[in-house]
Order: C-alpha cells, then sequence, then structure tokens
C-alpha cells in the first residue's frame, strides 16, 4: 500500500527538531509521497528546498489569505519566479478566511484573484483554503475562470452544495482528519456522495490530527488514519482506496 499527503506543513518550525524522523515514518507507514504547503513567499521558498534535498517530496508556492495583507507589492514576480521550480506542482494554499479575518477580505479577495490568474499563467492546479467564505469562493473561482486549470478543496469540511459546485468547477476533494472526528456526520454524509475519482486524501500536518492523534501535533504518517477511516466510510477495502487516491494525486499534480 502506499499513499499520498497532498497536503502537509512540514517544513514548518513545528518540524524543526525532527523533520527527518517524521519523513522517515511517514514511509515507514507507506507515506510515498507528500506535497509540501506554502503559504507565505518564505515559506513556499522553504518547501521547494526541503522538497529538492528529499526524495518523494514536491512543493506548493502561495500566499493563504490569513498572510494577504502582508503580500509584497511585487509578490506576483516573485511567486511566478518560485513556480518555475521543477518541485513545485500547485499554487497554494490560496483562497478565502472570514472566520479569523486576518487580512481585510477585499484584500483576501484581491489576492486570490491574482493568484489564480498567475495559476492559469502557469497552467497549474490550485490548493484552496476556505474557510466560512463558501459563495465568495465560489463566485471568484468561477468568474476567474479556475476550471481551466482546477484544484483542490484542500481539507473540506463544507456542505453537499459546495461539494457540488466545487465538482461542476473540476476540483478534487481533500480528506482531512475531521473526517475521523465523532461530531463529523454531515461531514462524512457529504462525503459519501463524492465521485471516488475525485477525492484525495492529506493530513494538513501539523493541524488537525485525526483519530486516534487528535490533539497531538499531526504528521504525515497519520494520514493512514484518515485513509482507513474513508476507506470504511465508502465501504472500501484500505489498499483499494489508497490506490485510488494516489492515482487521483498523481493525475491532479502530474507526479512523475
Amino acid at each position: 500500500m502506499t499513499l499520498i499527503d497532498t497536503h502537509a506543513h512540514v517544513a514548518s518550525s513545528a518540524f524543526d527538531e525532527d523533520r527527518r524522523e517524521v519523513l522517515q515514518r511517514a514511509r515507514d507507514a507507506g507515506v510515498s509521497e507528500i506535497l509540501c504547503i506554502g503559504d507565505t513567499l518564505d515559506s513556499s521558498r522553504a518547501a521547494i528546498q526541503l522538497a529538492e534535498g528529499e526524495s518523494g517530496l514536491w512543493a506548493t508556492a502561495g500566499i493563504h489569505p490569513h498572510y494577504a495583507g502582508e503580500a509584497d507589492p511585487d509578490f506576483e514576480r516573485l511567486l511566478k519566479e518560485l513556480l518555475a521550480c521543477p518541485r513545485v506542482v500547485a499554487v497554494g494554499e490560496v483562497g478565502l478566511d472570514y472566520h479569523y479575518d486576518f487580512a481585510p477580505r477585499e484584500v483576501q479577495q484581491e489576492v486570490f484573484r491574482r493568484q489564480i490568474r498567475i495559476a492559469l499563467e502557469a497552467g497549474m492546479p490550485l490548493v484552496i483554503h476556505n474557510r466560512k467564505a463558501d459563495e465568495d469562493v465560489i463566485a471568484i473561482l468561477q468568474e476567474e475562470e479556475a476550471q481551466q486549470v482546477g484544484g483542490v478543496f484542500h481539507c473540506f469540511w463544507g456542505d453537499q452544495a459546495l461539494a457540488e459546485k466545487a465538482l461542476e468547477l473540476g476540483f478534487y476533494i481533500g480528506v482531512g482528519g475531521p473526517v475521523t472526528f465523532k461530531k463529523s456526520d454531515a461531514l462524512r454524509q457529504v462525503l459519501k456522495a463524492i465521485p471516488r475519482e475525485r477525492l484525495l486524501v492529506e493530513t494538513d500536518a501539523p493541524y488537525l490530527a485525526p483519530v486516534p492523534y487528535r490533539g497531538r501535533r499531526n504528521e504525515p504518517a497519520y494520514v493512514v488514519e484518515t485513509a482507513k477511516h474513508l476507506a470504511a466510510l465508502l465501504e472500501m477495502e484500505l489498499d483499494e482506496l489508497a490506490d485510488v487516491t494516489t492515482q487521483n494525486a498523481r493525475r491532479l499534480f502530474n507526479l512523475a
């Protein structure tokens, strides 16, 4: 069995003391590849550097909505330079976050739009962060014609209506630790209706550790627990789910 963790912040400071051990535990657990996610230009550079030095790692580059207000006036040129690196496979993590509102909403929206345009120019998929901003995220993706490149709604925790709109735009659904949480019955019902060929598994490490690790620092090896829960939900064998989601990840991110 092999799995791909399609969303992990393994270049973050949360792993500075034991990063090599974390990556080895992932390999030992059957996680063959990991997407190292960037959420600022600096963290994107760190993700790229890590991916260039370790086998089985890929990187994304982008500016998270939390940091949209801090975006360099010249960020578009700088982001395009990062996307030219061979280990970069997507633009992200980008989107909108109306829960924390760390940046003004109009600023989040503008930075989001500009990054979608960069993704279209680069021909790269998008890694979408969405929290309490369903209508605006979908509207902006539609207006900017993001269906031309597609991408993934990472750590999906939305309702059936959002899932259907995301699928209509050609996006995949990223399944993370919340699928294992006791109070996630509504999410599980939504996920049961998602076509298998549009599902990905992820950790969002170091955040949102799945049961039985909830409350601890998350790490890529724990994606196995998420996969187990998802396989049971869909009445699939774990090996089958691993194969399907791995092929989905390879297809979306054009992993060689």
